[in-house]
């Protein structure tokens, strides 16, 4: 069948001034080298068309798809504390919007398709590294049930482009989104006192993400509360696979309550609340521990767009009312995260020294050399009383004995069978994760022109907790050489 996409543009439609309309750059030699097939069905599109010629050469810009209205989004940002007052898409191009067969509306974007105005002296091309790394990561974090925006397909271009690794394949990734709106968003034009533009963009944002807001007297302290609530159990599930960002900008910070931009992303090895991996944070502002307290801090950034619209004429009640919103957040995250944490620890009910227990933990596991991952993986099994399966994790097998003794004793007051137990806390705790160095040598094959360890690699992180007989060695922390990892933006 040809290949067409069935658009329904309302941000093109309804949002003007929002956006610059634009095209992509001409590319010699477009080629599809990874498409989401499952992602594909879900978005009502036929898998095998993603695969032609035609295909290749809209998806990466050349030329334009019936319909399609591609548009470079305005947006500024809080990066790393400063505030930039114009960031918008430099690399990036919104084709169009598509509805699911689930009936819920998505973006259809374009990552490194070339300059656009909001480039700021960038080629607006990217490269197969950090493409496919945003493939492989946001896919694992969607079947580890964590909200993510998602790559329908990777392409190469017959370009090389310079990097400050070298010189290296060009390519550009098809991204989907329930929207790219971010903080970012509202803060350009909050600056500028465009207040009836952050009104617009409140009500559009409240009409497509959460429309049952509409009716309520408070709506637009309604759509802080909703956006609070997303990001705090965003970022707790983030926490409770070791996922570490390292971009947590405001123009990095989605409305929706997606993951978004997989640039300097890592997982943790052995768990450290100080983790930083992103070459450019060199003060760990967004280290694996700081990642709750961030998200707070770019939700301030948020209410504070949002201020004229709380409470018109009245700064003070507004603030008032924002900042009692605002700090709702630790109880909301701290509530998600232990309610993470209870099933990963094998715990049907609620007791009150779960929240004890659950940071306990956390403190001996940070004096220990165990592998985060495989401690939790392996932590069924020693509620069934065999310590040995964490015997090889630990360090220092003595000091968690007694942590050990209180959890059985926590499990005891609970009436579930060892077995219904194993069976619970495995499907909490992944055993297949992206581990920085099988991410790093399926990107580095790629470069080179072998696919065929991206799409293995691919396929584990799609069933992350099924374990399968033939992959032990995707279960493996990194070995002994590999480190200390450093991961880089790909701009």
């Amino acid at each position: 069948m040809p290949f067409e996409f069935n658009f329904d543009n309302s941000f093109a439609r309804d949002m003007t001034g929002f956006y610059i309309p634009w095209n992509g750059d001409a590319v010699p030699e477009p080629r599809i080298v990874a498409v989401n097939e499952q992602l594909a069905r879900e978005l009502g599109l036929d898998p095998t068309s993603l695969m032609t010629d035609e295909a290749a050469a809209i998806l990466s810009g050349s030329a334009l798809a019936e319909n399609a209205n591609p548009l470079a989004m305005a947006y500024a940002g809080h990066q790393f504390g400063n505030f930039a007052p114009q960031l918008g898409d430099g690399r990036a191009l919104l084709l169009g919007e598509l509805t699911g067969t689930n009936g819920k509306r998505f973006d259809l974007a374009l990552k490194g398709s070339g300059p656009t105005p909001f480039s700021r002296g960038g080629d607006g091309k990217a490269v197969i590294g950090p493409v496919l790394r945003e493939f492989l990561v946001s896919e694992a974090m969607n079947a580890l049930g964590i909200p993510t925006t998602r790559a329908l397909a990777a392409l190469t271009t017959g370009e090389i482009i310079l990097r400050e690794q070298g010189a290296q394949p060009g390519a550009v990734l098809c991204r989907t989104a329930a929207s790219h709106i971010r903080v970012g968003t509202f803060e350009f034009f909050a600056a500028r006192g465009q207040g009836e533009h952050v009104r617009k963009l409140a009500d559009y944002v409240i009409a497509r993400h959460y429309p049952d807001i509409q009716a309520s007297k408070s709506p637009y302290l309604d759509l802080f509360g909703r956006v609070r609530d997303a990001q705090a159990d965003l970022v707790a599930r983030w926490m409770l696979v070791g996922f570490v960002h390292g971009v947590m900008n405001t123009d990095n910070t989605t409305i929706s309550g997606e993951t978004i931009d997989y640039g300097p992303c890592a997982f943790l090895d052995t768990y450290k609340p100080d983790a930083v991996f992103s070459s450019i944070d060199r003060f760990g502002r967004y280290a694996y521990g700081n990642q709750h307290d961030i998200a707070q801090w770019n939700l301030a950034r948020f209410a504070e767009c949002l201020l004229e619209l709380v409470s018109p004429g009245d700064q003070k009640a507004a603030a008032e009312l924002a900042g009692n919103e605002l700090n709702r957040f630790p109880e909301r995250y701290r509530a998600s995260w232990l309610q993470g944490m209870r099933g990963k620890l094998g715990m049907h009910d609620e007791h009150d020294e779960d929240l004890e227990l659950s940071q306990e933990l956390l403190r001996l596991l940070q004096q220990q050399d165990a592998d985060f991952t495989l401690f939790f993986r392996h932590l069924s099994e020693a509620a069934a009383g065999d310590d040995e399966a964490l015997a090889g994790l630990l360090s220092n097998e003595a000091s968690m004995q007694a942590w050990l003794t209180s959890w059985r004793r926590r499990l005891a007051r609970e009436d579930v069978s060892q077995e219904d137990r194993m069976i619970a806390m495995n499907r909490a705790n992944p055993l297949y994760i992206p581990r920085n160095h099988k991410v790093e040598e399926a990107l580095a094959a790629a470069s080179a022109g072998d696919m065929k360890p991206f799409h293995k690699l691919l396929s584990v992180l799609r069933q992350p907790y099924t374990e399968r007989p033939g992959l032990e060695d995707f279960a493996q922390p990194a070995p002994d050489g590999f480190g200390p990892y450093t991961t880089f933006c790909g701009t």
